[in-house]
């Protein structure tokens, strides 16, 4: 079983920054990507973006595509997702995820943090 933990969302005005944390623990071992998603109130999930544990390669939806950095700090075993240039229509709840294998459902998920962003 793999726990996750996440951080750092908050409020914050159109164009501004916020980074998001996801802590990982319990059987980090059989981690293969993690990914971040989110949920915007009436919307479905969405992918956002996810990473290669071991080899970092990262991927990302169009809609945040060079605003969105996602990186991962193996030894803490902690997720980022650095969002620059924030807009209005990435108020969501942002989700972290883990699966123990490429290609398949994400198994485990964290709560949940909230990030709005004003206008």
């Amino acid at each position: 079983q793999v726990q996750l933990v996440e951080s750092g969302g908050g409020l914050v005005q159109a164009g501004g920054s916020l980074r998001l944390s996801c802590v990982a623990s319990g059987s980090t071992f059989s981690i293969n990507s993690m990914g971040w998603f989110r949920q915007a109130p009436g919307k479905e999930r969405e992918f956002v973006s996810s990473i290669i544990w071991s080899g970092g390669n990262t991927y990302y939806a169009d809609s945040v595509k060079g605003r969105f950095t996602a990186s991962r700090d193996n030894a803490k075993n902690t997720l980022y997702l650095q969002m620059n240039s924030l807009k209005p229509e990435d108020t969501a709840v942002y989700y972290c995820a883990a699966r123990a294998r490429a290609y398949t459902d994400y198994n485990y998920w964290g709560q949940g943090t909230q990030v709005t962003v004003s206008s």
